[in-house]
């Protein structure tokens, strides 16, 4: 391990290799198709059996809230909304990291998105799974959600199509869509690697059928590269316009602390951060457990911090101007909003964000050694997404708890059911992960090997020794 840790640091951090030297297309090949044709790590399976025991916990209490009714929340009258719809958020806003790691950067020819890619999309989808659990839920008639899409029917009864909630629904079923095909057509050609590696007659049918008759001839790598581009096409806008769409949940309402037009670009900005956090907490155990550090290198982790210090100042800018404006609007709604959520009785949720998204990220991320420091980076994106879950809760709690008129001021205080379905959506999260790294190539290989040296074309002639291209 030493030894890997030392290839992967070599010379200036900014110089940092993708792809450790010394690897030629048959060991990267080896190297990961091994992570799922070998025989399963023993730590998957403890880590799986508490992934499924907290599946279970969020199966039970989902099955005593279709049974009870969502009473048993913590929602009352004026806080409406509560934990359901801050975990939506949440879970929606981590899912954008992969879509932007695949592809946006796919479309600005970042190389050094090769290594993370498949497994920051297997990411997304998860994340948009859980989060679509809680619109489901909240609706208080899960069978009846089938109302919110213009399906055609007799009596003419559309949905509302000037509310945010029925936009919410196109937006993230149109990303879970886009985000699903791409995930799957970036693993055919693995798929047939897989095929032709697989010992068992199982799995050698399994990827064979998923690998969609995959030969590697150069009709399939056009077809592959030019449905590539077209997926990242699709895929870029939706980066951008489902924590827009999402915004406008809050940013259409006429209530002082929601109504802002400063919304969608701090949405959209929040979720990368969040997302680029979760990648990096998937990203360090897989690459420790599966001894990946050749492949995820610290070329990788020092990107991805250098991302989420652009999108975090972005979100600081968004709190300022939250501020500024609460003032400068000479309204006396917004600025007792902006004391109350400083200084009121849970002002404690908005001084945690302030320290989680801003204090500690923003203070430590322009530290070069801080950036490739692994455990510092582990454990900085924790402490991220704990700040994005509480911006979201300040969001939606502390504009709703004290409103326009004092009479109908309440509190909020979430309940066991509620602590106990966030918790289980966690472990579907986890579930679906650890099910993921098990039997699919979570790194894809023809990408990885495109980065090697030895596949590079390098131009013969007076000028080659200038034309040729830097390995990493």
């Amino acid at each position: 391990m030493a030894l890997i840790s030392d290839r992967t640091s070599m010379g200036p951090i900014s110089r940092a290799p993708i792809v450790a030297p010394g690897h030629t297309p048959s060991t990267v090949t080896d190297q990961i198709s091994a992570v799922v044709l070998a025989k399963t790590p023993r730590w998957w399976f403890p880590a799986f059996a508490v992934a499924f025991a907290m599946l279970n916990v969020f199966l039970i209490s989902v099955g005593y809230l279709f049974l009870k009714g969502i009473g048993i929340w913590g929602i009352n009258t004026p806080v409406m909304w509560g934990w359901d719809i801050v975990n939506f958020v949440w879970w929606v806003g981590i899912g954008h990291a992969g879509t932007l790691i695949s592809a946006v950067l796919l479309l600005l020819r970042q190389q050094w998105r090769t290594s993370i890619n498949r497994f920051a999309e297997a990411m997304t989808i998860f994340a948009v799974v859980c989060a679509g659990t809680f619109p489901l839920i909240h609706v208080g008639r899960p069978w009846l959600a089938y109302w919110l899409f213009p399906y055609p029917n007799t009596m003419n009864v559309w949905p509302q199509f000037r509310s945010p909630l029925a936009w919410d629904v196109f937006a993230v079923s149109t990303y879970a869509t886009i985000s699903i095909v791409f995930w799957y057509i970036g693993m055919v050609p693995d798929f047939g690697t897989m095929r032709d590696r697989a010992q068992l007659p199982f799995a050698k049918w399994a990827y064979g059928l998923l690998s969609l008759g995959w030969r590697g001839s150069t009709r399939h790598w056009i077809r592959y590269e030019t449905a590539s581009l077209l997926l990242a096409g699709l895929s870029t806008p939706l980066v951008l316009s489902v924590h827009t769409v999402i915004s406008f949940d809050f940013a259409v309402a006429a209530l002082a602390g929601w109504h802002t037009t400063i919304f969608p670009p701090y949405f959209v900005a929040g979720a990368v951060y969040s997302g680029f956090a979760m990648v990096i907490t998937l990203a360090i155990p897989i690459r420790k457990f599966y001894h990946l550090e050749d492949l995820v290198t610290l070329r990788h982790l020092d990107n991805m911090a250098k991302v989420m210090l652009a999108t975090g100042s972005i979100v600081g800018y968004g709190y300022g101007m939250e501020v500024f404006m609460s003032w400068y609007s000479a309204s006396h709604w917004e600025f007792f909003m902006m004391w109350n959520r400083m200084f009121g009785p849970m002002g404690w949720a908005y001084w945690i964000l302030i320290a989680t998204n801003l204090a500690i990220p923003l203070t430590t991320l322009w530290s070069r050694k801080l950036r490739v420091n692994v455990t510092y980076l582990f454990i900085l994106s924790f402490i991220i997404n704990t700040g994005m879950w509480f911006e979201r809760f300040v969001i939606v709690v502390t504009s709703l708890y004290r409103d326009y008129l004092p009479s109908s001021w309440g509190t909020y205080r979430a309940t066991k059911w509620d602590y106990m379905i966030y918790v289980g959506t966690m472990g579907l999260f986890t579930t679906l992960f650890l099910l993921f790294v098990r039997f699919l190539p979570m790194i894809p290989m023809s990408e990885v090997r495109m980065m090697l040296p030895q596949t590079k074309v390098r131009p013969i002639g007076p000028d080659s020794e200038s034309a040729i291209e830097e390995t990493v």
